[in-house]
């Protein structure tokens, strides 16, 4: 029986991505290896491995986050100053959700959704 998906994205530097998500995203450290760094957030665990090599341009990494408060998240993030990917601002979408979007430090896309 499946329980749980985590994620896996690339990142080019540990110590850079690690203070994205944690300071600008309020995520908990949950475990830092040599090459691999895990995340969380309430419910949510996303896993990192490195690859120096990355070109950001040419990552297309994505993560789709449901959450039940998506309003207050949005607002808080702006209240961090954290970057919203300019095509990804808060809005209604014809497919029932109200969604916004940002990339993290090796532009891999997190979007997060919400029930509309």
């Amino acid at each position: 029986m499946l329980t749980a998906i985590n994620p896996k994205l690339p990142m080019r530097d540990k110590t850079i991505t690690k203070n994205f998500y944690l300071t600008q995203l309020n995520f908990k450290l949950h475990g830092e290896y040599d090459d691999y760094l895990i995340v969380g957030k309430d419910s949510v665990e996303i896993h990192f491995f490195e690859y120096k090599t990355l070109k950001p341009k040419e990552n297309y990494g994505q993560v789709y986050i449901r959450t039940d408060d998506i309003e207050n998240l949005y607002q808080s993030l702006l209240d961090t100053n954290t970057t919203i990917h300019p095509n990804g601002k808060l809005q209604h979408k014809p497919w029932g959700q109200i969604e916004f979007s940002l990339l993290d430090p090796d532009n891999n896309l997190l979007t997060f959704g919400q029930k509309n």
